[in-house]
Order: C-alpha cells, then structure tokens, then sequence
C-alpha cells in the first residue's frame, strides 16, 4: 500500500457504528404474580376466613334411642394481611427527552416502560418474602407478609419441614392480626435438601387437604431435586423409541411425582434460597388495593415527572393448603 494513502487513522468525523437496539437481558419471569389468582382489596388491612372439618373417627356409634347430646362448634379462624405500597419514579429532562437517542425514542416513555417491569419484580420479590408483616404508621411503611412467613407456622409447627437440625430455627407466628418472620437457622444447623424432606412436605399439605401441585424453588433447590434417586434413574441421553432421531441428555426435574400426585418443579428467581414451598394454587392469591397505575406528575421545572405506584398483600386462604421445607444449604 502506498505510504501517500488516506487511512481511516487520518479522517476525523466518520460516523458511529451503533445499533440501533437496547439489549436488556434482565428476567421477568414472576410466577406468583402471574399465576396466582386476584382478589379485590378494600382496606389497608385485608381479612379472611378459613374452617376445617372434625377429624375423621371410626368410633362413632350411638346407643339406640338415646338422646342427642351437643358439643360446642368451632368457630372459623379469622387471618389478615396489611397492604403495602411499591412505586417507582422517573424525572426526565425535556433536552433528555429532545436530543436525538439510539435504541429508543422519548426517554420518558422508555424509562417508565422499564420501571413497570422493575415494579412487578419488586412485587414478586416481596410476595414470596420472609417479610413479617407491619401496620404501619405516619413514620412506618406498611409491609405485607410473604409466603415464608405464613406457611406453616399458625397452628403450632404447622406444614414446615427443617431440613436441617433446627435448633435455632424459628416457627412463623400469627398473633394479633401480623405475621413474624421466621428463622433458617444458623449455617452450621443447615442441611442439604434431600427427596425425604420434599416427601414429607407433600405429605402435611395433603393430609389436610390440600393439592400442593406446584413446588417452587430456588436455581440451587431445583438443582439438588435432579439428584435425587429417581431422577438420576432417568438422567442421561434419551432417545425416543431408539429412532434415527436427535436424542436429548436429561439433566433436569421439571414434573415430580409422588404419592400425593403430580407436582410441577417452578424454577424463580425471587425464592428465599434456602426454602422450598409446595403450594396449592387453589388457596394463595395476591390482593391488590390498587393496581399498577402510571401518573404522569405535577411539572415543576424543566422535565417530566412520572411515577408508576399499586397497593398489593399476599393472601393465603388456607395456610394448611400449602408446606414449606426451611433451613436447607444454598451452596
């Protein structure tokens, strides 16, 4: 090559090679949110009721002719859950929102579309939470209890399976319309999950009626699922029939079977690490008092203001439809 040629080290000006494309990678997969089903919320301290039947008795048989006697009824048992807000804001300049941008148009719109995503993580998070729950006050946010705080721990030790050995765990309480957090233990009273802890957990939710059809776990629970006997049974390369056809290497537990049925394995990102719920679908629900609402607010200067803000409380109609496994190993 000629020593005279113009290079590009010589230009000045030459225009950007920028793709036109924002990549977001983040998740937003958040099964409780959108699987659970809805209930409307008309107080800040939202309530409910549940019942159960008598034990079943094999020994009722009644003298011929005698007369009836009575035992007082048990009432139904009355729990509750506080609201709580969540919001996200954004304040945009009106040059921010003028110049010309790659990726994206105004930034207003785009950094609003990206916080109702953020929000609805936010909501997962909580929902599935060992948040204990708060009334709140002037000073105080109100908090909603999640699922780790109120599985397995009303009726004495309730539908809760330690997998470790417990002995600075701690049972989640209901005492005057809040819920307590309760406690994994300490590192060295952990213990790895095993298929007996995740068997018996199954086994209380169904003993009392439920249908614990979906287990939700942690990347490193789901994980210690598909070393468990059976699914090790069947790992490794698969092909169908021993057709000429591509096989698969089956690594991965996504249906376990039990003797209480069918159980789906959810993977989320937003489960406490060391816990496993088995949750009946039919009983868990969110409240909202309000649900996610854009508002653009007041202008006070050179930009725009917006806020994206709901009112939500997880609501689990029957703690005893469900069972959580606490205190396992997360690495």
């Amino acid at each position: 090559m000629a020593e005279s040629a113009t290079k590009t080290f010589d230009l000045e000006g030459i225009a950007e090679d920028f793709e036109d494309m924002i990549f977001n990678i983040s998740p937003m997969d958040t099964w409780m949110l959108s699987n659970a089903k809805r209930v409307k919320v008309t107080n800040t301290t939202h309530q409910w009721l549940t019942d159960s039947l008598a034990s079943a008795s094999a020994s009722n048989a009644q003298l011929e002719g005698d007369d009836a006697t009575f035992t007082t009824a048990t009432t139904a048992v009355l729990y509750s859950n506080q609201s709580q807000i969540a919001r996200k804001t954004i304040d945009v300049s009106r040059t921010a929102d003028t110049v010309r941008k790659h990726g994206r148009g105004e930034t207003f719109a785009y950094e609003m579309a990206k916080k109702m995503k953020e929000i609805k993580r936010d909501v997962e998070a909580t929902l599935l939470s060992n948040n204990a729950s708060t009334a709140g006050s002037v000073a105080t946010a109100r908090v909603a209890a999640g699922l780790a705080a109120m599985i397995g721990g009303p009726l004495g030790a309730g539908n809760r399976v330690i997998a470790g050995s417990g002995t600075t765990s701690t049972v989640p309480g209901y005492a005057s319309g809040q819920w307590a957090a309760s406690v994994d233990g300490t590192a060295a009273a952990l213990t790895a999950l095993t298929e007996t802890h995740l068997k018996s957990a199954l086994e209380l939710a169904w003993t009392d009626g439920g249908d614990p059809s979906v287990i939700l776990v942690s990347p490193f629970q789901k994980a210690r699922i598909a070393t468990f006997g059976g699914a090790q049974a069947f790992a490794g390369f698969y092909n169908p029939q021993a057709k000429a056809v591509q096989g698969a290497v089956v690594g991965a537990v996504d249906v376990y079977v039990s003797d209480f049925g069918n159980h789906k394995v959810m993977l989320s990102r937003y489960m406490p690490a060391g816990r496993v719920f088995c949750v009946d679908p039919d009983y868990v629900a969110v409240g909202f008092l309000d649900s996610f609402k854009v508002e653009q607010l007041a202008k006070t200067g050179d930009g725009t203001k917006g806020m994206i803000v709901c009112e939500f409380t997880t609501v689990v109609q029957n703690p005893d439809a469900h069972a959580q496994i606490i205190g396992a190993t997360t690495s």
